[in-house]
């Protein structure tokens, strides 16, 4: 009765966005992971968009406040709050048929990160929590034959974190995962124009330089955008206009790290898997992977042809809420390769 009745549910628990697909209806939440609480109380006053549009906004007694860092669950009752709110916006119904769930997360997460994610998808009103690699979820979100005898690169850029594997006969050989994303993106330009021009900016406007302007390949149109903040002498507000070559430099130190990390991922793959990659290329998904110029800079940098997911976004909740239609074919959600040695 539940298995006919009841909904599987993808999510991508995000450090910057949390995403929710329904089987049969597709991605139907795509908000930021942000929650207002109202100071002592802990009364959820919003959730998503409208507590994002609180941060570093609000009264003194309402603290809008992101429970993910990193890729991991840094407020419990937080996280659990956001699930339950959204989970109730797109399932009215679901405390009578509760839904089995399927959440991404970073391999790099320790066991007890992994339980708190269990334990606030259980207290957020699931009734079967399944927890896979972000990567493998991507994979599958990304239709990557991942069950075939044949080597796929995937390398999931998301707000907290880099993960970058290899993927054959459903099970993954190899993997590595930073605490590196989208996040130190924002921070190395909030850090670069704090030092450089003595403007102190907030998160979102080193957000909107980093999607408007932000590269990473030389470009031959140079762009500019304007932007407010304090100054950090004065503590007067001042205006600045920054262009692309800046911003550039400002993300030139992540960058450099996620691409290591790619090669080093590379240079731990098994031959004949290292060969099949060099013919089918690295898929890149997640928020990070949409970085101007970084396709074309990874493929500079390994040589290996670079193919952006047709839905980067959408991979790991695509790939999540589909896991129970292709579960059968999977070797595991661990890595072999860790196994094997």
């Amino acid at each position: 009765m539940f298995g006919r009745n009841s909904s599987d549910i993808g999510i991508d628990l995000g450090t910057c966005n949390t995403l929710i697909y329904i089987r049969g209806k597709g991605i139907v939440i795509n908000e930021p992971s942000v929650v207002a609480v109202e100071k002592g109380t802990k009364k959820v006053i919003a959730v998503g968009q409208d507590a994002k549009a609180m941060l570093s906004r609000t009264p003194g007694n309402i603290i809008a406040l992101r429970p993910l860092r990193d890729g991991v669950i840094a407020d419990l009752e937080s996280t659990e709050k956001m699930i339950r709110y959204f989970i109730s916006k797109v399932l009215p119904r679901y405390r009578f048929i509760k839904p089995r769930m399927v959440i991404g997360v970073p391999s790099c997460i320790t066991e007890v990160e992994r339980r708190a994610v269990e334990e606030c998808a259980y207290k957020g009103g699931a009734r079967e929590v399944m927890v896979i690699e972000e990567s493998l979820a991507a994979a599958i979100g990304a239709d990557i034959p991942i069950n075939e005898p044949a080597g796929h690169m995937i390398c999931d850029i998301g707000g907290g974190t880099t993960e970058v594997s290899v993927i054959s006969l459903g099970g993954m050989v190899v993997t590595n995962a930073i605490r590196l994303g989208g996040d130190e993106f924002d921070e190395a330009i909030i850090k670069h124009v704090r030092s450089v021009h003595n403007l102190i900016i907030g998160e979102q406007t080193a957000e909107r330089l980093k999607l408007q302007i932000g590269n990473a390949s030389p470009d031959k149109q140079i762009e500019k955008v304007e932007i407010k903040g304090t100054d950090a002498i004065t503590g007067l507000p001042r205006r600045l206009e920054i262009d692309s070559v800046e911003v550039r430099d400002a993300l030139k130190d992540p960058i450099t790290q996620i691409v290591d990390q790619i090669k080093r991922t590379l240079g731990d793959t098994p031959p004949e898997l290292a060969a099949d990659i060099v013919e089918r290329g690295i898929v890149m998904t997640g928020g990070g992977s949409l970085l101007k110029g970084l396709p074309k800079l990874i493929s500079k940098e390994t040589g290996v042809p670079v193919i952006l997911a047709e839905h980067p976004l959408d991979c790991v909740a695509l790939g999540a809420g589909k896991y129970y239609e292709n579960a059968k074919g999977f070797n595991n959600t661990r890595s072999i390769y860790d196994d094997l040695n």
